[in-house]
């Protein structure tokens, strides 16, 4: 084989490989994409059996664990995570369940919990105007409250204030 004929060999090859993967990748990644659908206007991965519970904010300001201690009252334990979001943003229900608790409950500030067989999920610092009740179905994706105000006001044993004296939702970063 001379030198040249091997050159237009490999090159004949590697259009070949060229043209198949670009005329073939468009069923390929079909085949291999994640369902994706739109529920209540927020993108979903249904291939999965959770949702993000705050759409279109992913930044994770405290993980769950062992933590310096961020402000007075809140523990050095941390038993979630803390997803930092403005006022009113939606959140969502993470999985299917239903709604077992909505109310003031200590550091969480108002708090929202879904259960669902052997699943909690404890949503804090969320909205007093709550968008769901006690012992509703709610499907995973659908809005269940939006993130709460730092300060609230006339909360009836609420141990929790910032350095100007008013109550807070929680005990709170922000």
């Amino acid at each position: 084989m001379s030198g040249s004929f091997l050159f237009k060999f490999i090159l004949i090859i590697v259009l070949i490989v060229f043209f198949i993967c670009i005329f073939f990748s468009p069923f390929l990644l079909t085949s291999f994409s994640i369902n994706m659908t739109y529920q209540n206007n927020i993108l979903l991965d249904m291939s999965s059996d959770y949702s993000w519970p705050c759409p279109g904010y992913t930044r994770i300001s405290s993980y769950f664990g062992y933590r310096k201690k961020p402000t007075s009252g809140a523990s050095t334990y941390h038993s979630g995570i803390d997803i930092p979001a403005p006022h009113g943003s939606n959140i969502v229900a993470i999985f299917d369940g239903y709604i077992q608790y909505t109310g003031f409950k200590g550091a969480d500030g108002f708090t929202i919990i879904i259960e669902s067989n052997n699943f909690t999920a404890i949503y804090g610092h969320v909205s007093p105007n709550f968008k769901v009740y006690e012992g509703q179905l709610v499907k995973k994706g659908q809005i269940i409250g939006n993130v709460g105000p730092k300060i609230v006001y006339n909360v009836p044993n609420n141990p929790y204030f910032d350095n100007k004296g008013n109550q807070t939702n929680g005990a709170t970063t922000r």
